[in-house]
């Protein structure tokens, strides 16, 4: 695909809407539907505009094998956070040496199983945050590839919970990299430094995100010598109708410009911008109740399907695929479960919910099936990829079975 040949954003109301309706008859609802696609689209787009860069897919936002495997194999080398994601990106058919390790208070087990990993493929690349970090990999006879993460002191995106920056759980203390460094560098392979500002990030944040970004560029280079500076990711995508999208032309023009004296190959690693708009979440409507203050539509799905919004207050654009040119009315859509938080939007116009309507809820490929769990034993929802005039369930629905699986197995359970 020709860089920029695809919109830079995908509205939900875009989706097709009898499509959606078939998929939601064939696998039931709550259901994920995820477009490969668009997500080959994003891709390409984004290493169009970032051609200066070394681009990786930041797991973190969706690591569904599905997801990983065809990101990778649109050319997109894989950022893990997590012990468990390099395990789903292996799974999902990533070579070892394409992998890069970015620890956060790692566990034990996490090292171990990165250590063994590294055993057998010297290539994969650790980041460390903590100069503690750097004793326990030395413990377990690591002296490979390794970047330290520098934490700038400035964080941006969509909400305080995302702004790693500036908190102080993520990074060496910008003004103590050097000392870490010269530590490193006596010990492991000190290939690179490492940063992230924060998630989410849209125009009005690009000043900070800017600011962020001028402090690791002089810190690396100060130190020097280095193989790349990765600069993370946090690209964000506009959830709500009447956003813009990212201007990503003018936001790789900055990163170009802030880097331009650094010595080294730049890395980023977006995540949200390559996934968010890349999936839907269909839903039922179950039950309609009028009161004096809202017109209040039940859904089978919940905030155990998808948290965002109970988690960050995050908006998603609820769209009506059945009942799209009826008239709005303020509606406030909620799941079955026993909190307020279990809610989608509040009195929000959406043409008028009947039982039995599909309900969509866009921009959920980033961060929704990822975090969706079995609180209040609600069965995870099922999975479906498209892929040109292809569907194809990439994870079945959870049964009640699957609830106490784990209990079943475990041999104190009597």
């Amino acid at each position: 695909m020709t860089p920029g040949s695809s919109p830079a954003v995908r509205r939900l109301d875009e989706w097709d809407a009898d499509r959606l309706e078939r998929l939601a008859d064939a696998h039931d609802t709550p259901l994920y539907v995820m477009d490969h696609d668009r997500i080959r689209e994003n891709v390409a787009r984004f290493t169009g505009a970032f051609d200066f860069a070394h681009v990786m897919y930041a797991a973190k936002a969706n690591t569904g094998r599905a997801v990983i495997r065809a990101v990778h194999e649109a050319g997109l080398d894989v950022e893990c956070a997590a012990a468990g994601e390099l395990h789903r990106a292996l799974e999902a058919g990533v070579a070892p040496q394409d992998l890069q390790y970015t620890a956060v208070n790692p566990p034990d087990r996490d090292l171990d199983y990165a250590v063994d990993l590294w055993e057998s493929t010297p290539e994969l690349t650790v980041t460390a945050g903590a100069p503690m970090t750097l004793d326990r990999l030395e413990a377990r006879g690591f002296d490979g590839r390794l970047a330290i993460r520098v934490n700038p002191g400035i964080g941006t995106g969509h909400h305080e919970k995302v702004a790693t920056g500036k908190d102080a759980k993520f990074g060496v203390p910008y003004d103590r990299v050097e000392e870490v460094v010269a530590d490193a560098r006596e010990r492991f392979d000190l290939v690179g430094l490492h940063a992230h500002v924060g998630s989410g990030v849209l125009a009005d944040d690009l000043a900070d995100h800017r600011r962020a970004l001028e402090r690791v560029a002089a810190v690396a280079e100060r130190v020097g010598d280095l193989e790349f500076v990765d600069l993370g990711g946090g690209f964000g995508v506009p959830y709500r109708p009447d956003e813009d999208p990212l201007d990503l032309e003018a936001v790789a023009a900055m990163v170009a410009d802030v880097t331009a004296d650094v010595d080294a190959t730049v890395a980023l690693e977006p995540g949200r911008y390559l996934v968010a708009d890349a999936g839907v979440l269909l839903t039922r409507v179950n039950t309609i109740k009028e009161t004096a203050g809202a017109r209040v539509v039940g859904v089978d799905a919940s905030l155990s399907t998808m948290i965002r919004p109970a988690m960050f207050d995050a908006y998603h654009h609820v769209h009506n695929v059945t009942g799209a040119e009826r008239e709005p009315v303020a509606a406030s859509v909620g799941g079955p479960l026993c909190t307020s938080a279990d809610v989608f939007c509040t009195d929000r116009p959406i043409p008028r919910p009947e039982a039995g309507d599909l309900l969509a809820i866009g921009n959920v490929g980033a961060y929704g099936i990822d975090l969706a769990s079995q609180f209040h034993s609600q069965p995870r929802p099922a999975e479906v990829a498209i892929d040109g005039d292809d569907a194809r369930l990439t994870r079945r629905r959870e049964t009640f079975a699957d609830l106490t699986r784990l209990e079943d197995e475990a041999p104190g359970l009597e």
